[in-house]
């Protein structure tokens, strides 16, 4: 919070003091005039182009303070539309995955944990701006209980050559079940920068992130959650299997990626030398103060036998260096060529080496990865193509080949294609692991994964559509490999797997807005197939996602305001469980969660510069039965009130 504080004291007395008189796009301006005199100039207008968010790949966007539906699917901890997850039951717990082609591939080894990792914000995730007059964005959301959710943004353009901007996300919430406080703050410091002449271009950016949850590994009776019993709808008083165990992960990355022109003067044949570099290290540890839990009156260890009695410490440390060099020829008719060589360099490391009654589990996971590939860039008419290929030079055996095609047909009608086939190295900890509890320690040597994709995107005025198909072979799980009597003393074992077979796996998307008068009814639907031996890959058949709402200006268009409902709906299917102790969902087949509809009401109001929200969140919930579920020990939210807004100021 101190972060956040500073970055008030910052932005206010720049918001305060600016003294140029700019109207922008939205015919709002500053309070002060650079001058005193009477004579008055024409005043310069900034127009909304002159307000940009680009990223990694240089597609560029603009600051949109409108008021719409897709603005209120993204107004949530993750600040983007979160179709296709399903949230924890307190704010800034992990999300199970409905939509299985959310998921990216990328051919290196990632450090894991993934279930950490949804408010982790990745390298080509980071937006860099260029703005004609400073802005600030503020954003604030209530919690589960007692915290806070806010998200404040500021970004300058010091020159029209030097941009920078400085973040800080934090949220603190205490939910409303035994142990589950959420603590968590996301800090970030970009910038871009060229020079006068074009001739030079660089962004950077640091992130810096820390996320610690309070874990209760889920209730352990969900008779008494299904019951409706009015003692239970306090959710204090449902037993959970862990009291006092935490999870903490933090992380940190400095990132540069930058071009120089070789020629002096841009003309139709341009040659560019680029380089990208990224480190990044992280941290992750779960602590368990007490081993043994108490389920009925029973001890229980959860997580089985423990080289410790009380005290557990876990702690699994990551860092990765990564170069990448590269020659780019520009034809101004034929595209762009790009030649490159990268380094990838990784250390996995624990501080003790483990020996075990049949097997040593090392200490560490280093890694050294080279990497040769080539780009090909157009854009020309109404067609963008990039095209990639690239493969290790190294022992190990990886590539990487995806291709992209887009054609823009007019302003309203898009289409696009995509297909990617990735040779990928498993993510460090499904190769290594050490803990406390003895069954949660391998050191493995898994195949690599891998995977065919291919996806076409359509956006129409009449209906915008996706549809995906992905062959999957090697594909690596967690899962439960309790035995009977294990499970009959209330134990979860998890454990990495290969999958030796092919999964097969079709999604098809659609989403499409009928509007009459002042009403309107938002829908998507998702439908998603797998063809596989065994229950692995898990997704429930269909997801749907259907706003009805009214739209109406007041006060001569002084305030305008949504208010509707929104109904959230998946079916049945053998849903992924979450384990605290590695920070990953596994796989199992003795419980379906699903069908059911979960009702959120909403009043949305726009004045000026500033959007507030209201919305009473599955307000249903105590209506049509007590059977929903995030996942098969962990319900999903209950009837809960949230308010919160975003405030936009343009100096």
């Amino acid at each position: 919070m101190r972060i956040l504080f500073f970055l008030s004291f910052l932005v206010l007395p720049i918001t305060v003091f600016s003294q140029q008189k700019i109207q922008n796009m939205l015919g709002f301006e500053s309070k002060y005039n650079s001058s005193d005199s009477i004579k008055k100039t024409k005043e310069k207008v900034a127009t909304i182009d002159l307000y940009r968010i680009i990223t990694l790949e240089r597609d560029t966007t603009y600051i949109d303070t409108s008021l719409t539906i897709k603005k209120l699917y993204s107004f949530n901890y993750l600040r983007r539309d979160n179709f296709g997850l399903l949230p924890f039951p307190n704010e800034g717990q992990t999300y199970n995955t409905l939509q299985y082609s959310l998921t990216s591939f990328e051919p290196l080894p990632e450090f894991g944990f993934k279930a950490k990792h949804f408010n982790f914000l990745e390298a080509n995730e980071i937006r860099y701006s260029s703005v004609a007059t400073p802005v600030t964005e503020l954003y604030f959301k209530s919690t589960m209980k007692q915290g806070q959710s806010l998200d404040s943004f500021f970004t300058l353009n010091v020159s029209p050559d030097l941009n920078f901007s400085i973040a800080y996300r934090g949220l603190r919430s205490t939910g409303k079940y035994i142990n589950q406080l959420v603590s968590s703050g996301n800090f970030r410091f970009t910038t871009s920068y060229n020079t006068k002449n074009k001739r030079y271009f660089a962004n950077a950016h640091f992130v810096s992130a820390d996320i610690e949850n309070e874990e209760n590994g889920g209730i352990t009776t969900t008779d008494d959650f299904e019951s409706g019993n009015p003692d239970y709808i306090n959710r204090e008083r449902l037993e959970v299997y862990l009291t006092d165990a935490t999870s903490f992960l933090k992380g940190k990355r400095f990132f540069l990626d930058h071009s120089y022109r070789i020629n002096p003067k841009k003309g139709n044949n341009n040659l560019y030398v680029t380089h990208q570099f990224n480190y990044e290290n992280k941290f992750f540890e779960y602590n368990q103060v007490t081993v043994a839990s108490t389920v009925g009156g029973s001890s229980v260890y959860r997580f089985g036998d423990s080289y410790k009695t009380s005290g557990i410490n876990d702690q699994t440390h990551y860092n990765k260096t990564y170069n990448k060099i590269g020659l780019t020829y520009e034809n101004s008719s034929l595209g762009q060529f790009n030649f490159f060589v990268d380094d990838f360099f990784s250390n996995y490391y624990y501080h003790q080496v483990l020996i075990l009654d049949n097997n040593t589990i090392p200490a560490y996971l280093s890694q050294r990865i080279n990497n040769v590939g080539g780009q090909y860039s157009y854009q020309k008419n109404k067609w963008v193509g990039k095209f990639l290929y690239s493969r290790s030079i190294t022992n190990q055996s990886l590539s990487n080949l995806d291709a992209k095609m887009q054609y823009d047909l007019n302003d309203e009608t898009q289409f696009s294609f995509q297909y990617q086939n990735i040779n990928k190295l498993p993510n460090n900890n499904y190769n290594l692991y050490q803990s406390s509890f003895v069954n949660y320690n391998w050191s493995n040597d898994f195949k690599n994964e891998k995977i065919n994709s291919i996806s076409a995107n359509a956006t129409t005025p009449w209906v915008n559509a996706s549809a995906q198909y992905t062959v999957l072979n090697d594909h690596l799980y967690f899962e439960d490999v309790s035995s009977a009597n294990q499970i009959a003393l209330n134990q979860q074992i998890i454990a990495p797997k290969q999958y030796d077979k092919t999964i097969n796996y079709l999604s098809v998307k659609a989403n499409k807005e009928f509007k009459f008068w002042k009403l309107a009814l938002d829908n998507t639907v998702l439908y998603q197939k797998t063809v596989q031996n065994n229950f692995i890959l898990n997704v429930p058949e269909f997801v749907t996602r259907n706003t009805f709402y009214f739209s109406q200006d007041m006060f001569h268009k002084a305030l305008f305001f949504q208010t509707g409902v929104t109904l959230n709906y998946f079916t049945n299917y053998y849903s992924n469980e979450y384990n605290p102790v590695i920070g990953e969902f596994f796989v199992q087949n003795k419980k379906e969660i699903g069908n059911f509809a979960n009702l959120d009401f909403f009043f949305n109001a726009r004045i000026q510069r500033t959007r507030i929200y209201f919305i009473a969140e599955h307000f249903n919930s105590s209506l049509m039965g007590y059977n929903y579920y995030a996942s098969p020990n962990n319900p999903y939210r209950d009837f809960t009130i949230r308010i919160g807004l975003i405030w936009n100021f343009f100096q």
